[in-house]
């Protein structure tokens, strides 16, 4: 395990900044400071007296970093009543991010309020010159986010879709990916096809479990790289409560994760079918 320095194992406060309600039950914080993440990389957010939960990084620049959050739960619930000027426990950055390379065309995969993290990976691979088709899903269109952040980026191909067709394509984002890798994968690696499209370099998605199962599937079969960012109860942040490790790898997903590549996935037994409480308690999804 690489050691983690002692400032990002204990909490430092940061005051907020701003406050968006993004939609009813999700808010973004922006916390006057940055703590050094990279795309995919979490956070722990604490409130004394109350609780410590990891939440994923929507954005650090160097000068301010936001947090993307859905209110449920006695932590999050909590600080939902924070405002401006609060201030907030954070220690991190935790886990691994995503890896691309320069000029890359790349498919991001976003589920409900896993457009935070995506946001982050498009803002910054934009500067690379990497081409991006991005496919956003929600239940419907109160709950989809970061649109008007995704449209404003350059070389974005913004793909919207809702499960009840409020906006966008009526169905799941998954199925519009396999449209499009139908299509732009006929034409091999190098070559272009009808509409002038490049083949998928990379697949990176964020978002529920049963949609990262669907992507690691259809990746798998498309024979395309794709870097999934996996969920699991996460108490210290670096690899020492286990509390995070999947069977049968033993992998501990805040430090081996939370993004890993899909050739890791797809031995991942639990993957799509379990996870585990604060107990270490089996729960089905």
């Amino acid at each position: 395990m690489s050691s983690i320095p002692l400032q990002s194992r204990l909490p430092k406060t940061y005051r907020i900044k701003d406050v968006k309600q993004e939609t009813e039950m999700v808010r973004t914080f922006t916390f006057d400071g940055s703590l050094g993440a990279r795309p995919g990389q979490f956070l722990m957010l604490w409130l004394p007296g109350i609780d410590e939960k990891p939440f994923s990084v929507a954005f650090d620049d160097g000068a301010e970093t936001k947090v993307t959050f859905f209110a449920v739960g006695p932590m999050s619930e909590a600080l939902a009543q924070c405002s401006v000027g609060d201030l907030v426990g954070l220690r991190g950055p935790f886990g691994t991010s995503y890896e691309w390379k320069p000029g890359q065309h790349i498919a991001l995969v976003a589920g409900g309020y896993g457009a935070a993290p995506m946001y982050f990976v498009a803002a910054e691979t934009v500067h690379h010159g990497c081409t991006l088709e991005v496919f956003v899903g929600a239940r419907s269109k109160e709950h989809l986010l970061y649109l008007e952040e995704l449209e404003s980026l350059p070389h974005v191909s913004l793909h919207v879709s809702t499960n009840d067709g409020s906006m966008g394509f009526k169905g799941f984002n998954v199925q519009q990916l396999e449209k499009m890798l139908e299509v732009c994968q006929k034409g091999g690696k190098g070559k272009k096809v009808k509409a002038d499209i490049d083949p998928i370099d990379q697949v990176f998605a964020c978002g529920p479990e049963m949609m990262l199962k669907a992507v690691s599937e259809l990746t798998a079969k498309y024979k395309i790289p794709s870097q999934l960012s996996l969920e699991r109860y996460m108490k210290c942040g670096y690899g020492l409560c286990g509390n995070c490790v999947v069977d049968p790898l033993g992998i501990r997903l805040c430090t081996e994760g939370p993004v890993v590549k899909n050739d890791a996935c797809i031995k991942i037994e639990e993957f799509g079918k379990y996870h585990r409480d604060a107990l270490g308690k089996k729960h089905e999804f």
